[in-house]
């Protein structure tokens, strides 16, 4: 495919056309070769700079673009907030132009804040990409995501898959929901009342209030991680409830298609939203997500870079 992505950064999958995104995942494609290889270090990014800026934690996503930047050659640094100038009081802006005067060429960014990648990116001349803001987006989860089902299933139009859990705290589930519509799949989601997003139907989602009905004939189900520490209400009575009500288990499963495929952004909470035996079974693509995630974020660093050159 002879095209480029139009924007100098990553913000959310809202900003992307279905063409982009296929665009994405074919070269993604070809940076699982690179994985595959034995060696697992080209020139692509040789001479470039990506910086990781990570004001939440992450093991996954942090460690993925890192690696990622690392396979293609750059020089990848990672800024520790504590320890940083960011403890003294420095804002947001002035943290990003400070690495623009650096000449970082990639800045990865995660914030608590929605939004706050867009903040980056105005003031940032180089690529931003939003490693996940608030409970706005979280654009390259998603990414990894599709390219995951899209190995299984080649073409998403028609699909059916069901997203569960905690839909209203989730910036994987809106990402994910702008993803896989934009490529034709039939999504549903459910999830306790108090988790579920006012008026989130208006995407053009199917909504239940109960995984039963959301998992029938289900091709695909992602689990989403009941997020605590963005609960500051009592969303819901107990984890014991939850997974009473909402947890994925054996007996549910056979609700849903026969070879039903299951996923999970991660870290999973065991027994919580999915039982052990699913999680480490034959239909779980839990660790193929992650393997996935990095063949994504070379995808990504090459072709934001590569735009950038021209």
């Amino acid at each position: 495919m002879n095209m480029e992505l139009r924007s100098k950064d990553l913000l959310g999958i809202k900003y992307l056309s279905g063409e982009e995104i296929e665009y994405i995942l074919d070269t993604a494609d070809t940076m699982n070769l690179i994985l595959d290889s034995g060696n697992k270090k080209t020139p692509h990014l040789q001479g470039r700079s990506v910086v990781t800026l990570f004001y939440e934690n992450s093991t996954r996503t942090r460690m993925s673009f890192e690696l990622a930047g690392k396979y293609l050659g750059a020089n990848c640094s990672n800024i520790a907030v504590a320890s940083s100038s960011i403890a003294k009081g420095e804002t947001l802006i002035d943290t990003v132009k400070t690495l623009d005067m650096m000449s970082t060429d990639v800045l990865i960014i995660r914030h608590s804040m929605a939004g706050a990648p867009n903040l980056a990116a105005r003031n940032f001349s180089a690529s931003v990409i939003n490693a996940g803001d608030g409970i706005n987006e979280h654009p390259t989860q998603a990414l990894l995501d599709v390219y995951t089902l899209r190995k299984r299933f080649r073409d998403l139009k028609g699909i059916k898959i069901a997203i569960v859990g905690d839909i209203l705290h989730s910036r994987v589930a809106r990402s994910n929901i702008y993803a896989l519509k934009k490529l034709g799949a039939d999504i549903s989601i459910a999830g306790p009342a108090t988790l579920i997003p006012r008026d989130i139907e208006m995407l053009g989602i199917k909504v239940f209030n109960t995984v039963q009905e959301a998992i029938i004939d289900a091709q695909a189900i992602i689990a989403l991680r009941i997020q605590l520490e963005r609960q500051a209400g009592a969303f819901i009575p107990s984890i014991r409830e939850y997974f009473r009500f909402f947890g994925i288990d054996d007996y549910r499963l056979k609700l849903a298609d026969e070879n039903v495929l299951i996923m999970h952004p991660g870290p999973v909470n065991r027994g919580i939203e999915l039982t052990s035996d699913i999680i480490d079974g034959s239909r779980s693509l839990i660790n193929e997500q992650v393997r996935n995630g990095v063949a994504v974020r070379m995808a990504l660093l090459y072709l934001l870079t590569r735009r950038k050159m021209k």
